[in-house]
């Protein structure tokens, strides 16, 4: 059995994102998509008893996102989907299921998709992987644009304050997010943070000098703090005096 969903959101974009995203994810069912939250309210009402998740924008013209939590009786659960960060305390107020900050990556909304997996009793992991052999993210590269980033092509990301520059096979991309943030969003098992200001690819170490990485002819400084766990991480227990 699938879980229902229904999307609110006057982004276009955002619309698209979400859209890629269920269709990717095994146990989930697009049922409609809306661009402005007063058109939803008849529908929503109407399915209240077969929506299971609705994954709904704050920020809309006429009526945003919270105030239609609101004026709803029956709430689905709510996963919001937002640029702006201040309405987190708000909304959890109204018993969201989980707050995401655009750009969403896909690792995040899969995260929050197992909340509501787990609430209505889906217990087996297959029910609820990717679909998508290949993986990837969207990130939002400028006001109007979003991109699809396959991780197999990153190389390496580096801090640049409240920035960060995605170093991949054929380009580079400049996004406002932190190094930490968007860190956590990876798979554990295919990046790891080597550095205060870099975070890089497993699978594209080419060599390692002493305190150091090289990945594409570049070379990345291992934190003093990190040596520990990027020797456990790329080399087997028995030759962690590679890094020495």
């Amino acid at each position: 059995m699938n879980l229902k969903c229904v999307i609110i959101d006057d982004e276009p974009l955002a619309v698209n994102v979400i859209k890629n995203y269920i269709s990717q994810t095994k146990g989930l069912e697009l049922l409609n998509s809306f661009n402005n939250a007063v058109e939803s309210i008849d529908y929503i009402v109407g399915k209240s008893n077969e929506i299971d998740v609705l994954f709904l924008d704050i920020n809309m013209p006429l009526l945003d996102g919270l105030n239609l939590l609101k004026s709803l009786n029956y709430k689905p659960l709510t996963i919001i989907t937002t640029a702006h960060e201040e309405f987190a305390v708000e909304s959890y107020e109204l018993e969201v299921l989980d707050y995401l900050v655009k750009p969403i990556s896909f690792q995040r909304f899969i995260m929050a998709v197992n909340k509501a997996f787990k609430i209505k009793g889906y217990q087996q992991k297959d029910d609820i992987t990717t679909s998508n052999e290949r993986s990837y993210i969207f990130i939002k590269i400028d006001k109007k644009k979003i991109k699809k980033v396959y991780l197999d092509e990153i190389l390496s990301i580096e801090s640049l304050r409240d920035y960060i520059r995605i170093n991949t096979i054929s380009n580079k991309y400049i996004i406002h997010q932190t190094l930490s943030s968007f860190t956590e969003d990876l798979p554990s098992d295919k990046f790891i943070r080597i550095h205060r200001s870099y975070t890089i690819s497993i699978d594209k170490v080419e060599t390692v000098e002493g305190n150091s990485i090289e990945i594409a002819d570049i070379r990345y400084p291992i934190g003093r703090s990190y040596i520990n766990e990027v020797k456990s991480v790329i080399f087997n227990e028995n030759d962690t005096n590679l890094l020495s």
